[in-house]
């Protein structure tokens, strides 16, 4: 894309981010007292459709407008497709369980993707993967024959995760993008830390872990499964000599807190961005923006949905871009 075109494309995001929500916003959005309440108030803000009364086709109709926008702004929408890599491998998982269990069920699939949902399903049905983009291909042959011959799905779950993170790292590393280079390392690197705490808790093997974690070059893939074959003060042990020494006690409170801790610092890292008009990276960070920011309501609404004390929905809020 050329310099003038990133001007043009920058310049209209600076004006979709004064729609952002802000803190103070969000916190109207707790004091509401209903999620009925909630939604109205999200309505009069732009968001969802006119007289939209369901939460989830809300957040649905917010992330079309996103890759919508995108679309307008660049010529090639695949210059973002590393944000989009991991919904393709959720549709392959759901469409490889649903092959295999014979259901008809149809709305367990995410519409934004790389690839057409009917190209997958059809490719499962027809175990044939050439249809597929190559990096999937391998992935999808070897999690199709471990769920047909062992009836396995965490197992089945596990090859199709560790392909979607291990595809969006080197897509965000080939991009030369520094901030989708930080992006997919930080994720890659929290999807590690929770196998490793989640698989201590459940005493898995080595050859799970191994199976199940990715390379990253933050973490030390081999020291971080031997902590996690001893002990979680192992873990926390060996963290506190990592970027992720931070991270330790939220870690230890939950894993929702650590999770919470981990979308704090992608927006502390994308926050830069607002003054460099010249690159994709402030199209990227009002994706990633605009993406925390549904997440955030999404908790906020289901929260309010069942009742929950305010002051425990507060503490799982996501810092705001804006």
């Amino acid at each position: 894309m050329a310099e003038q075109l990133y001007t043009y494309a920058v310049a209209r995001i600076r004006s979709k981010e004064l729609l952002l929500l802000s803190k103070s916003e969000i916190d109207q959005l707790l004091n509401c007292k209903s999620e009925k309440e909630c939604l109205k108030l999200l309505s009069e803000k732009g968001w969802g459709k006119t007289g939209e009364e369901d939460s989830e086709e809300m957040l649905r109709v917010e992330r079309d407008k996103i890759w919508n926008l995108m679309k307008e702004l660049v010529e090639d929408i695949s210059v973002f497709n590393m944000f989009l890599y991991t919904n393709d491998y959720h549709n392959l998982k759901a469409a490889i369980k649903q092959v295999y269990t014979d259901s008809k069920q149809d709305d367990i699939y995410i519409t934004q993707g790389t690839v057409p949902v009917d190209v997958i399903l059809n490719s499962v049905k027809e175990h044939n993967f050439s249809a597929l983009p190559e990096h999937m291909q391998k992935s999808a042959d070897e999690a199709y024959q471990v769920l047909l011959h062992t009836g396995d799905s965490q197992l089945c779950d596990v090859i199709l995760d560790k392909a979607a993170l291990e595809t969006m790292l080197r897509k965000c590393k080939e991009s030369k993008v520094e901030l989708l280079a930080k992006y997919a390392e930080l994720k890659v690197a929290a999807a590690n830390i929770n196998i490793a705490v989640r698989s201590n808790k459940t005493r898995k093997s080595r050859a799970f872990l191994e199976r199940s974690i990715a390379d990253c070059a933050s973490l030390d893939k081999n020291k971080l499964i031997s902590a996690a074959l001893e002990s979680l003060e192992s873990i926390y042990q060996y963290l506190q000599f990592t970027d992720y020494a931070d991270a330790v006690e939220a870690i230890k409170e939950s894993s929702s807190a650590f999770e919470r801790w981990c979308d704090n610092l992608i927006m502390k890292h994308i926050r830069p961005q607002k003054s460099n008009p010249f690159t994709i990276s402030p199209l990227a960070a009002y994706i990633l923006a605009r993406e925390n920011e549904i997440k955030t309501v999404r908790i906020l609404l289901s929260g309010k949905r069942n009742e929950i004390d305010d002051g425990f929905i507060r503490e799982r809020m996501r810092d705001m871009y804006v």
